[in-house]
């Protein structure tokens, strides 16, 4: 400690550098205190949630089952063909290659937080809301699709794959094409890849935005850039859609804003807001925090709530100079 006199007045600072490093000591210290790892917390909060693991699985299912019944055959005429003309091209984005930036990427960034925080709640909250975030999207969209039955717009090549139309006696379509064509050609409404890019995404997105506290009114808009990422990407799996005559502008459109309001519903079953002053935290590992000092010890320094206050007033004090 340094002892600074300035006439009759004297001032007692630790070096700025001293105070860092202890500072920096105390962070350590208290990660440590509160750390609940896969070991030691995870097959006990996985098994509290055993009823949403279920869930899940019953969702999986449900969608599963979506993708094999037929959808609705609508009725398309004659006259509807202009807009349903365009050529079939293959994906841009291949259907394989959806689980993979929208449910495995968000999932990693989840790993490599819990390997710097050590909060298994965060890691587990995490990745089931953003499961239900996807696996409700789809169920959603593939019963919408069923029932709404829209060609795409390339619906005429997948009937008439020879250019050769033909209608029954009420105008309807006679198809001769592929019956796997034909089939996916009848849910165009609203788009697979565009809902489920912005669910996976979008719930990233949310995430991101509460971790780096990026509404903490301070005016870094540098954060924005690191949030709308993940938006950026969904929104272009949404272009390529249309470019590849797979989807109509408004099926990108409905599919994105479904995506994002069940993910945003699904991120706030389990964190605050990221405009809370706590949104970097779920609401579990907050809990479990309070649980802990109402035991009247913190985790892994053996103090009780008196001696631990003691502790933070004495740094207080430093840091403000009385000491």
């Amino acid at each position: 400690m340094e002892i600074w006199q300035f006439g009759r007045e004297k001032v007692y600072f630790c070096p700025a550098t001293n105070f860092r490093n202890m500072f920096q000591v105390s962070q350590n210290e208290c990660d440590q205190q509160y750390k609940y790892t896969i070991k030691s917390h995870g097959k006990k909060l996985a098994w509290d949630h055993k009823h949403d693991w279920l869930i899940l699985l019953l969702l999986a299912v449900i969608d599963i089952s979506l993708n094999i019944i037929h959808p609705y055959r609508r009725f398309v005429g004659k006259g509807m063909m202009t807009d349903l003309k365009y050529p079939m091209k293959s994906n841009t984005v291949p259907i394989w290659a959806v689980p993979l930036y929208a449910v495995l990427l968000p999932i990693a960034i989840f790993v490599l937080y819990y390997m710097r925080r050590n909060d298994v709640y965060d890691l587990h909250h995490s990745i089931l809301g953003l499961l239900f975030a996807v696996l409700i999207t789809g169920v959603l969209t593939d019963a919408i699709k069923d029932g709404v039955g829209r060609p795409r717009p390339d619906f005429f090549w997948r009937c008439f794959p020879d250019g050769r139309d033909q209608y029954d006696r009420f105008g309807n379509v006679i198809c001769h094409g592929d019956p796997g064509d034909i089939k996916e050609g009848h849910k165009s409404f609203p788009s697979g890849h565009t809902s489920w890019s912005f669910a996976g995404l979008g719930f990233l997105s949310l995430y991101l935005s509460g971790k780096i506290k990026c509404f903490d009114r301070r005016g870094h808009v540098a954060k924005l850039c690191i949030v709308f990422f993940p938006i950026l990407l969904a929104c272009l799996v949404a272009v390529s859609r249309v470019d590849d005559y797979w989807h109509h502008w408004q099926d990108v459109f409905a599919g994105g804003l479904l995506g994002l309001v069940v993910a945003t519903f699904c991120y706030l079953q389990f964190f605050p807001p990221p405009y809370n002053t706590e949104g970097w935290r779920c609401y579990a590992y907050k809990q479990a925090l309070e649980d802990a000092a109402a035991s009247g010890a913190h985790p892994g320094n053996g103090m009780t709530s008196p001696q631990q206050a003691a502790v933070d007033q004495s740094f207080d004090a430093m840091e403000s100079g009385r000491r």
